[in-house]
C-alpha cells in the first residue's frame, strides 16, 4: 500500500510533483529505489535540481475563446530556450490550460497544478528550469470583445476588453498602443481620488509660485496640471500611437476599455 508519508519522502528526494511520485511508487509497488530511477528516466526529478537556476527570460502568451481570455507568463533560463519551437508550444499548452480553470482572476496557482505535468516533461525535455509564474483568466459578462496582442515574439504582450468596439484592427492598434504606452489607468475616470490628492500636493509643492494664489484661479492651474497628469498615464488620454496630436477619447468617444493587461518578461510585480 502506498502511504502518504512514501509519497512524501520521494517528493523530498526527488523535488518531483505530488501526482508524479504517487504514480511512480504505485509503477515501482513501492520501491523507493526503483521510483526515484522512473522518475528521473521520466525527467520529474530533474526539476528540482534546476528549481534554483535564475529564471528571467521566457514569454507572455494570451489565449481568447469566445467569452473567456487568458494571458500567461512563462519563464526560462536562456533566450535560446525562449525562442525554441519546444517552449512555444508549452508556453501555448499554458494558455489554453489556463482557459480550462474553472475560475476567474488569478489562476496561476490553479493552472501550476493542473499542468504539473506537462511542466515537468519540458523541463526534462528543454533541460531549463522553467517556471508558470503569472497567469489570469477572463470571462465577458456583457456585450464585450476581448484582444490580445504580442509584441518582440511574447517578450511583452496586452490583453484587454472593450465595450463599443470590435473592429479587429482598431483593437490591434490599441493594444499596440497600450504595449508602446504602458499606461497607468484606462481613463482619467479609473484614477483613484487619492491619487489625485497626492498629485496636486506634489504640484503645490513643486511651484512655490502657486502659494498664496486666490482659490479659483489656483484650482484652475492644478486642474490644468492634472489635466497633463491623465495624458501621461491614461490611456484614453495618452497622444495616440498612431497621432500624437489626438488621443483615443476624441477618436473613439463611445469606446469603453473595461479592463486591460500588459505583462513584460520578468518585470517586477
Amino acid at each position: 500500500m502506498i502511504t502518504a508519508k512514501m509519497v512524501q519522502e520521494l517528493r523530498e528526494k526527488t523535488g518531483a510533483g505530488m501526482m508524479d511520485c504517487k504514480k511512480a511508487l504505485d509503477a515501482a509497488n513501492g520501491d523507493m529505489t526503483l521510483a526515484i530511477e522512473n522518475l528521473r528516466k521520466t525527467g520529474a526529478a530533474k526539476a528540482e535540481k534546476k528549481s534554483g537556476r535564475s529564471t528571467n527570460q521566457g514569454k507572455v502568451w494570451t489565449k481568447i475563446a469566445g467569452n473567456e481570455a487568458a494571458i500567461v507568463e512563462v519563464l526560462c533560463e536562456t533566450d535560446f530556450a525562449a525562442n525554441t519551437d519546444k517552449f512555444a508550444k508549452l508556453v501555448t499548452l499554458l494558455a489554453d490550460g489556463a482557459l480550462k480553470v474553472a475560475k476567474q482572476g488569478d489562476i496561476a496557482a490553479e493552472v501550476n497544478q493542473q499542468e504539473e505535468a506537462t511542466l515537468h516533461e519540458y523541463i526534462g525535455t528543454i533541460s531549463e528550469n522553467i517556471q508558470l509564474r503569472r497567469a489570469q483568466k477572463w470571462q465577458s459578462a456583457g456585450n464585450t470583445v476581448f484582444a490580445g496582442y504580442h509584441h518582440m515574439g511574447g517578450r511583452v504582450s496586452v490583453l484587454i476588453e472593450v465595450e463599443g468596439e470590435s473592429d479587429p484592427a482598431f483593437l490591434n492598434d490599441i493594444c499596440m498602443h497600450i504595449a508602446a504606452f504602458n499606461p497607468t489607468y484606462a481613463s482619467s475616470a479609473d484614477v483613484p481620488a487619492e491619487v489625485i490628492a497626492k498629485e496636486k500636493e506634489i504640484a503645490l509643492a513643486a511651484d512655490p509660485k502657486l502659494q498664496g494664489k486666490p482659490a479659483q484661479m489656483l484650482d484652475k492651474i492644478l486642474m490644468g496640471k492634472i489635466g497633463r497628469f491623465f495624458s501621461d498615464v491614461c490611456l484614453m488620454n495618452q497622444p495616440w500611437v498612431k497621432d500624437d496630436k489626438t488621443c483615443l477619447a476624441k477618436i473613439k468617444p463611445n469606446l469603453k476599455v473595461k479592463r486591460f493587461l500588459r505583462w513584460a518578461v520578468g518585470e517586477e510585480i
